[in-house]
């Protein structure tokens, strides 16, 4: 029976507190799909029996035939509990490492989080990597043991042996928990001198994954059973004699039943005894399997669903198949669905009940802490906390994570021609009364062109989105807020109203957009509602003008943005598109747009050469998004070149000399003007610390941001600003990088070095440097200018400004520059004008602009340099770890 009820949903949204909103998670080919099928079919949206085989959560062609999720898709369910209606907000994603940015978006959007783990494979890179984003995301996590079957039909394991191996796999999932914990707690306690005291005085009762605390199950998904502990606690306490909260804290662990004292008692191991779970839980579903599946005795079969007063159908217990015998009698005996939402229910948070730290999570990063925003904006943190839907509450609506393109299906394109020929039916009966003369006789037609014009209309873009507070309603006016907004430094009398994405200018983030249509999200289907409560997780139309990836909408321009989502993949593999006709070049470009826009993960760059290169972050990926723009976003015939390998340039020590007794290779550079000259010498730099700046371009790209928004004349207050503004774990992360550098530099001879650092390139975050080694004092990147530099700002400025355009494009085949280090070994100014003075006059300044003229020449001396050292084209290389089982090494 379908237990779909749109009013009855609408009616539980406003109700926060009976709201779960989950993710599926887990490695790829666990059983996440599977798992979603079951718990759809709880509902009555698909039968029982297409379980596993129907992938109802997978609604993409190229999903059904590999047999994997690529899309995160939402399905909303109804569970009874306790005599208490809940709302469950399902998402399914993918668990393929392709499209980890499809789970990013999942935990983001969620408050609790089912980590699903094969007991055979075990814990994998994506079971880890997924458990490192429910903990950032701070969601709470509960553990799904999945096809525990294949432990008694593939690998034929006795009940006892299946015990040990269930245990050592949930103690290698509590690990990485634990790690994750301590990790947590060293780097929050890194500036005390004992860090150990932090962890000792950290709670950690609640961290682990449990069975005697009711969230672990244990199930096979494909045979459709799952139960707790407390389930078997509730079957067996009465037959053992000991109240069922006593069983549920003793069947999992060392303990044993003593049949003469009738007691539970500790040290089965020792006292070679079989442990309780072994007893009374493994024996009975092993009994079951090997009745059913293994001597397949239809004799033995029927005892037991007598014993276990199950009603099957006569056609299930006489079926052929023992695979289908086995699903009936034990999804029937542990509905796995049952077991699953209780725990969803007793376990998981509702939306309410959002942690302090998460709440300050969304509002702030690591770059700048919560402390730091304006009054008027941590004063939202209560309304998110508590979920309100009051109509004065200040936050509406949360960030978009990304779009997801739905094509017009047939239901649709039947709906659109029905409701034309509705309203031209209803043009006819009012031109009918107005003149019944004028009205042909023959039955009215519809012209097919006409009916074609409309049911063209392209992909469907609707935001799939979760409100954190407010109540979101239907031609509502939010403000989009970009991922670079900052609500310090914005005012509301500066947004256009009738401004989109295209229209924003640099240095605006904000648009006003009119909420569409508002969908409840079920599977392949939408179902239109009118208002969305705080908690809800729908979809959103008409906003495809105002988004590119995601956003943050809002009532309110005291609202930040949220912090960006992490991303555990990065777009590596890069190939150039072109249309297969030329001419159709315009629908390419309208389709990579369109790509760009529905992937969160795909990147579209435009090379200086003409090419469109598409980034994706693997090969399935890049079938995916090549598939999407030929069949739904272009719908043209596309080529796609090989992948492109990307190369480094980069130089080596001469043979004959070392770097610090280098004389040769000093280039002596001088404006047009004269006004400027510099001389300068590139040398290869210390492998150890090309590697130290490639891992922390986050920590440099931070300090580069914060630096930037600092007004130089007012620098006297630039270092309380930036420690201010900086969170703690970022400051201790720059004072490492400082320290880490400091002493790479020193143990290749390089000794103060690390102070006279000018800029990191290309991008002011790579992996090449621009050091001082003149007789003048310039502002490093540690410290930012002074009130006293200014006269050198705009000077130094142009010469960091040519060090960049070097370093990005290289001599030998513009690319990137790599472990280069350029010497500034003197450096004059000519007395002239100050930069900026006089520039619109070309008496004062015949070869232009002296900042034009310094850029120019800091960029062709730098190229110059780097050909007098002897050169060399660095390749990719491409790390991968292999995981496999033990029995297989």
């Amino acid at each position: 029976m379908k237990l779909f009820n749109q009013q009855k949903i609408v009616e539980l949204q406003k109700q926060p507190e009976k709201i779960r909103n989950i993710c599926i998670m887990a490695h790829v080919d666990h059983g996440k799909t599977t798992l979603a099928d079951s718990l759809v079919a709880s509902n009555g949206v698909i039968s029982q029996k297409m379980v596993g085989k129907l992938r109802y959560m997978d609604s993409r062609k190229d999903e059904q035939e590999r047999g994997i999720t690529m899309k995160s898709s939402s399905i909303a369910l109804l569970h009874i509990h306790n005599n208490e209606e809940y709302l469950i907000n399902l998402i399914d994603s993918p668990g393929h490492v392709d499209f980890s940015s499809e789970v990013s978006t999942a935990v983001r959007l969620c408050d609790g989080a089912l980590i699903v783990v094969d007991v055979v494979e075990g814990v994998c890179a994506q079971t880890k990597v997924v458990l490192r984003q429910a903990w950032l995301e701070h969601i709470k996590p509960v553990l799904i043991l999945n096809k525990i079957d294949r432990l008694i039909t593939e690998m034929k394991l006795q009940p006892l042996d299946a015990y040990v191996r269930i245990m050592h796999l949930l103690e290698q999932v509590n690990a990485q928990v634990g790690e994750l914990f301590t990790i947590d707690v060293m780097s929050k306690n890194e500036n005390n001198i004992d860090s150990s005291s932090g962890l000792e005085e950290a709670d950690d009762s609640n961290l682990y994954f449990a069975p005697e605390q009711g969230n672990v199950v244990f199930a096979s998904a494909a045979d459709g059973w799952g139960f707790t502990v407390r389930d078997f606690a509730r079957m067996f306490s009465t037959k053992l004699g000991v109240s069922e909260e006593q069983l549920q804290l003793s069947l999992w662990g060392d303990n044993y039943f003593n049949p003469k004292t009738k007691t539970i008692v500790s040290g089965a191991q020792e006292k070679a005894k079989k442990p309780l779970f072994v007893q009374i839980v493994l024996e009975n579903l092993w009994s079951v399997y090997e009745s059913i599946v293994i001597r397949k005795d239809k004799a033995m079969m029927e005892k037991i669903v007598q014993s276990l007063q199950l009603k099957l159908p006569p056609r299930d217990l006489k079926h052929s198949d023992p695979k289908v015998q086995i699903q009936a009698v034990l999804s029937q005996w542990l509905p796995l669905s049952d077991s699953i939402l209780r725990m969803v229910c007793d376990k998981l948070p509702s939306p309410v009940k959002m942690s302090e730290a998460r709440a300050e999570k969304l509002m702030s990063s690591l770059s700048k802490t919560f402390d730091s925003l304006p009054e008027a904006t941590r004063k939202l943190k209560k309304d998110f906390m508590a979920c309100s839907s009051a109509e004065e509450t200040t936050m509406d609506h949360h960030s978009l994570p990304k779009f997801k393109a739905r094509p017009l299906t047939a239901e649709d394109i039947a709906l659109r021609r029905l409701q034309v020929r509705q309203k031209h039916a209803e043009l006819m009966q009012q031109q009918e009364q107005k003149d019944p003369a004028a009205i042909p006789s023959s039955e009215p037609t519809v012209p097919v062109q006409q009916e074609e014009k409309i049911e063209d209309t392209g992909p469907v873009f609707i935001a799939f989105a979760r409100v954190f507070s407010g109540t979101l309603r239907k031609g509502q006016q939010l403000f989009v807020l970009g991922p670079k907004y900052d609500p310090g430094t914005m005012k509301s009398n500066i947004i256009d109203p009738n401004a989109t994405l295209k229209d924003l200018k640099s240095g605006q983030h904000v648009t006003q957009a009119t909420i569409g249509d508002l969908y409840i999200l079920m599977g392949r289907e939408l179902e239109s509602i009118d208002i969305a409560p705080a908690g809800s997780i729908v979809g959103i139309g008409g906003l495809e003008e105002h988004i590119l990836k995601s956003a943050t909408l809002s009532s309110t321009l005291d609202c930040p943005t949220f912090t960006e989502l992490s991303q555990m993949a990065i777009p590596i593999v890069r190939v150039a598109v072109e249309p297969a006709r030329p001419t159709e070049m315009p629908e390419l470009i309208r389709g990579l747009k369109l790509l760009n826009q529905a992937d969160p993960c795909v990147q579209v760059v435009l090379q200086e050469s003409g090419e469109h290169v598409l980034i994706t972050a693997g090969e399935v990926h890049l079938q995916r998004c090549l598939q999407d723009l030929r069949e739904t976003y272009a719908k043209i015939e596309i080529n796609a070149s090989q992948p492109i390998v990307p190369f480094r340039e980069t130089i080596i020590p001469p043979a004959e000399t070392t770097c610090e007794s280098e004389s040769s290779g000093s280039i002596q550079i001088t404006t047009p003007s004269k006004a400027f000259s510099m001389r300068i010498r590139a040398v290869p730099l210390p492998e150890e610390v090309t590697v130290l700046l490639e891992k922390n371009v986050d920590v440099i790209k931070t300090m580069r941001q914060l630096r930037v928004a600092l007004d130089p004349l007012e620098s006297s207050l630039a270092d309380l600003q930036l420690e201010e503004s900086l969170s703690s774990s970022m400051q201790a992360k720059v004072v490492q990088l400082k320290t880490d550098l400091d002493e790479a530099l020193r143990k290749t001879g390089w000794n103060d070095t690390a102070d006279k650092i000018l800029s990191f390139g290309p991008r002011r975050c790579g992996p090449n440097m621009l050091i001082n080694k003149s007789s003048l004092a310039l502002p490093n990147v540690w410290t930012g200018p002074s009130s006293s530099d200014a006269e050198w700002s705009n000077h130094l400025s142009s010469c960091i400004n040519g060090f960049q355009l070097a370093t990005l494009s290289g001599p030998l085949c513009e690319e990137p520059l790599m472990g280069v280090c350029f010497i500034v070994e003197d450096l004059t100014v000519q007395d002239a004008p100050p930069v900026g003075e006089g520039e619109s006059n070309p008496q004062h300044q015949p070869y232009g602009p002296l900042s034009g003229q310094i850029m120019s020449a800091v960029k062709e001396g730098c190229r110059r340099a780097f050909q007098s050292q002897p050169q060399r084209l660095m390749a990719a290389m491409y790390n991968c770890s292999i995981q496999v089982s033990g029995e297989v090494v």
